[in-house]
């Protein structure tokens, strides 16, 4: 099973954004820093989600095990549901592309176990912050 460990971060709230995505693929590693514009932090963790499942589907793995450190992606995925309705659409998108897969696992892990994913989130917000470009 293929390992994706997913983080977003924002230099303020909302403030420039960026996502990190590492992935695990059979002893090999694939890293990501994807800037994402202006956003809040809750924002861009749902961005990682989606942007890492996104890449999944682009490269064929259709059994994946996602780690994050975000109670809000965490408990979203679980219930289908956010109370913020500005993050319901986010949700709706990550939910229909995690259906695209024929198995999709996410779990809930302590930040210091997300080092890489975060590490790669604050790259994506230094190469935003730079060129002011954000990848879609």
């Amino acid at each position: 099973m293929i390992e994706v460990y997913i983080d977003g971060a924002s230099a303020g709230d909302p403030g420039p954004s960026g996502a990190g995505v590492f992935i695990k693929v059979n002893g090999t590693v694939e890293r990501y820093s994807i800037p994402l514009g202006v956003m809040s932090n809750h924002e861009a963790e749902l961005h990682s989600l989606i942007k890492g499942l996104e890449i999944c589907l682009e490269k064929g793995y259709q059994a994946v095990s996602f780690r994050t450190d975000s109670q809000l992606v965490d408990r979203a995925i679980e219930k289908e549901y956010v109370k913020n309705k500005t993050y319901a659409p986010l949700l709706e998108q990550a939910l229909a592309l995690s259906k695209q897969l024929d198995l999709f696992f996410l779990k809930w892990i302590p930040s210091k176990e997300n080092r890489v994913a975060d590490e790669l989130a604050r790259k994506a917000i230094q190469q935003f912050q730079k060129t002011g470009e954000r990848k879609s």
